[in-house]
């Protein structure tokens, strides 16, 4: 039995070989799951699933092999209306995966997924710690004054391939630094 939380609603998850499972399976307007047999407030069971790259998953087997369900999309799939067919991703608008409420979660596009996910905190953290990072370094940045100097001189006799070897990086790394997009900040 499952015990009803005020303004949750449950919805039955619909699914190719449902007639196989033994079990019903519904999805809550909160991001829970349950099975049952009769009705989840009845004979309902909640269902903890398991966590794949922080995302509560739900492993069914359903017909000839495995249905890995994310509980977000589901939730999502139940409760949120889609505005296109472009809108094939589901965000977690608080960035925390476990939170699974319909109000937490917006169907999404791809560009719109990669510009959220920059926001998240986590995101912002990893960048501040990636951009304070002194150990570990093949380069330090006078070295890289250096080859951005070196770089940008027309009449440098060097080869990119050489100065690779020299700094003992690889030409992409060269490649990467001239554009800015590895150690932006010496200049």
């Amino acid at each position: 039995m499952v015990k009803k939380i005020a303004g949750e609603t449950w919805k039955q998850l619909q699914f190719g070989g449902r007639n196989a499972l033994r079990k019903k399976y519904a999805i809550s307007s909160l991001g829970r799951a349950a099975s049952y047999t009769i009705t989840v407030s009845e004979d309902g069971k909640l269902l903890v699933g398991s966590l794949t790259s922080g995302y509560r998953t739900l492993n069914l087997h359903i017909g000839d092999g495995n249905g890995t369900i994310y509980l977000h999309r589901e939730v999502a799939k139940l409760f949120l209306k889609k505005p296109s067919p472009k809108y094939k991703y589901v965000i977690h608008l608080n960035h925390k995966k476990s939170d699974n409420n319909y109000k937490n979660l917006k169907w999404a596009t791809l560009e719109e997924v990669s510009e959220h996910q920059q926001g998240s905190p986590q995101k912002i953290a990893y960048k501040k710690r990636q951009a304070s990072k002194t150990n570990g370094l093949k380069l330090s940045a006078t070295q890289v004054k250096t080859i951005k100097d070196t770089l940008k001189n027309p009449k440098r006799k060097l080869t990119y391939k050489q100065l690779a070897t020299k700094y003992k990086v690889s030409e992409m790394t060269l490649y990467r630094i001239r554009s800015g997009e590895n150690w932006s900040k010496v200049k």
